[in-house]
């Protein structure tokens, strides 16, 4: 039952045409604490329409209403705020969650349309740092919810495996690496050859000349270059995997910055074929000052190409491959201006789906309050983060159920999920100052808070034994149980506004709101009480448990059934 389109409906015959019915549920409210109301609708906008007190329009609308569908219907000053009727709307969100059971929510808005997304793309021969959280699990959870809501996300991991910071790391490696040494500690090794090349080069800055001639050379196929290029990559992606695993996170494609070298030369031509082409310091530039934009920089006084130039060949691909209903960049606020520059070049290039270029962005993730920079050396690697996380809550499970059958994989899917969690509570364009320890609280809004409210649920559901939950007829009587059945009919709509807003903080705070309802309810009803209203409470604890779980599903994270 939809009582909103209820309301609307009443209130729209009491109206007799004075505001549409859109304009009616657009002012419709959500009472903050149920003993006023379930939905209430203000009368303050059509004081001047009507030449009246809003307390008097409230009045007088409540004296025209139709209330048969309602428990009852006050007047309170300027607002009517109805009161659902409790049997008739608990037994039909029920019935709803149960038949659906993990489908509840879905729907087939995005119509089967291709969606790309550009997500985690870490650089190769760097170690994925805590930095590259944010982009990995906002693009996973992303697609997650774009698949709940009909579409059929495409996740690309863009790899840095291009562009000058190989001419330097080639530099480096020419200069103080040794074969040895990197085989044994691949990632680290590199690093400290990147970080000290960009040390040495503020007093040696002919460094920086040495690292565009390697580069040049790899892109003009010299076997040495290509040779080190293809041992940094391989021993990057072995690292970037074990992480990805441990997260739960899988992709569609690896296609990097490497795979669109031989579609450069076809952008710059149909650059050329369109004059947008022209010279500024003896490079390659596209005028984009009807944009209010600087010109975006293709081909520098060298030949060589840049960041924009191999965005503009994936997305010309992305665009023949997949004729993508939305294409998205889930990459860093900072890279804010220029995605306006690329949408804007695509956009001059006439390529089909420029307009539906999307660029996703999200704030930083600090520690202490400072930015992660691998150039500085300053690193907090996610692979150590993971680690200590799943540490932490094995403690944890170790204390409060020493006797659980399979501690280890609760510890992983606790730790694991604290830290995605932890991440997509926020929305995302917020900064996130890091702190392990508050995100691993098994209360609060935290991804374990969540989870062993799931966990509690299935709890109850084993200890009542064979007793029948089905998916009719069940109407809960109980007050206390109100807000939490309230909060199950949300989802469907948390569900299409997560996907609108590419936000799955939406999802994230959602689940905080209904463990917290059901632990309200679960602290002052027993639930376990042998009498005729048992099935319908069990029924709610069961959709309560199938919401739980798919709420987390849909950001990446696990519910354990014990913990």
């Amino acid at each position: 039952m939809d009582y909103k389109q209820t309301v609307t409906a009443v209130l729209a015959t009491a109206l007799d045409g004075q505001l549409t019915a859109d304009e009616i549920s657009a002012k419709l409210e959500r009472p903050k604490t149920s003993d006023k109301g379930d939905m209430a609708f203000p009368t303050f906008t059509l004081a001047k329409l009507l030449h009246k007190a809003p307390q008097q329009i409230a009045q007088d609308l409540a004296d025209k209403l139709d209330t048969t569908a309602f428990e009852k219907v006050e007047v309170v000053g300027p607002y009517l705020n109805f009161f659902f009727d409790k049997g008739a709307y608990s037994e039909a969100t029920l019935d709803t969650v149960l038949t659906a059971g993990a489908n509840y929510g879905q729907n087939e808005d995005g119509n089967g349309g291709n969606v790309p997304i550009d997500m985690s793309s870490p650089n190769i021969a760097k170690p994925m740092s805590m930095g590259h959280l944010r982009s990995t699990v906002i693009g996973n959870s992303i697609a997650e919810i774009l698949t709940k809501n009909g579409y059929h996300p495409i996740k690309d991991n863009h790899l840095g495996d291009w562009g000058t910071q190989f001419g330097k790391l080639i530099t480096a490696y020419k200069l103080w690496g040794n074969e040895e040494d990197v085989k044994k500690d691949p990632i680290n090794k590199l690093v400290e050859y990147y970080v000290r090349f960009h040390k040495e080069d503020v007093d040696k800055p002919e460094l920086d000349d040495v690292a565009r001639e390697w580069f040049k050379k790899l892109e003009d196929g010299d076997p040495e270059a290509h040779h080190l290029w293809e041992w940094f990559r391989k021993a990057s992606l072995q690292e970037f995997n074990d992480v990805y695993e441990e997260l739960g996170v899988k992709f569609d494609t690896y296609n990097g910055e490497a795979f669109y070298n031989d579609k450069l030369a076809e952008v710059v031509q149909i650059l050329k074929d369109k004059n947008l082409l022209v010279e500024s310091q003896g490079a390659q530039v596209v005028d984009l000052s009807k944009y209010d934009l600087n010109p975006a920089l293709i081909l520098k006084s060298d030949g060589a190409s840049l960041y924009i130039t191999r965005d503009i060949a994936t997305a010309l691909y992305r665009d023949r491959t997949y004729k993508p209903a939305k294409n998205l960049y889930v990459v860093g606020s900072e890279q804010t201006y220029y995605f306006k520059q690329l949408k804007a070049v695509l956009k001059e290039m006439g390529v089909p789906s420029a307009d539906d270029l999307q660029h996703v962005p999200f704030g930083l993730i600090t520690v202490d309050g400072k930015k992660l920079s691998t150039r500085s050396g300053r690193i907090i690697l996610l692979a150590k983060v993971l680690e200590e996380s799943i540490k932490l809550a094995g403690e944890e499970i170790n204390e409060k159920n020493p006797d659980l059958a399979n501690k280890e994989e609760v510890a992983k899917q606790v730790g694991v999920g604290a830290i995605v969690f932890g991440d997509l509570k926020n929305e995302r364009t917020n900064n996130i100052d890091f702190v392990l320890a508050d995100q691993l609280k098994f209360e609060g809004e935290t991804g374990p808070y969540v989870q062993y409210s799931h966990a509690r649920a299935e709890s109850i559901l084993r200890k009542a034994g064979n007793v029948d939950v089905t998916a009719t007829g069940n109407q809960v009587a109980d007050p206390e149980a109100w807000d939490t059945i309230k909060t199950l009919a949300d989802f469907p709509a948390m569900v299409k506004m997560a996907c609108d807003e590419l936000e799955p903080s939406v999802i994230a705070k959602y689940a905080i709101r209904l463990a917290k309802t059901f632990n309200k309810y679960y602290a002052h009803s027993k639930i376990l009480t042998e009498d005729a209203d048992l099935p319908a409470r069990l029924a709610l604890v069961k959709a309560v448990s199938t919401v739980l779980k798919e709420s987390l599903r849909l950001l990446g994270v696990q519910a354990p059934d014990e913990m």
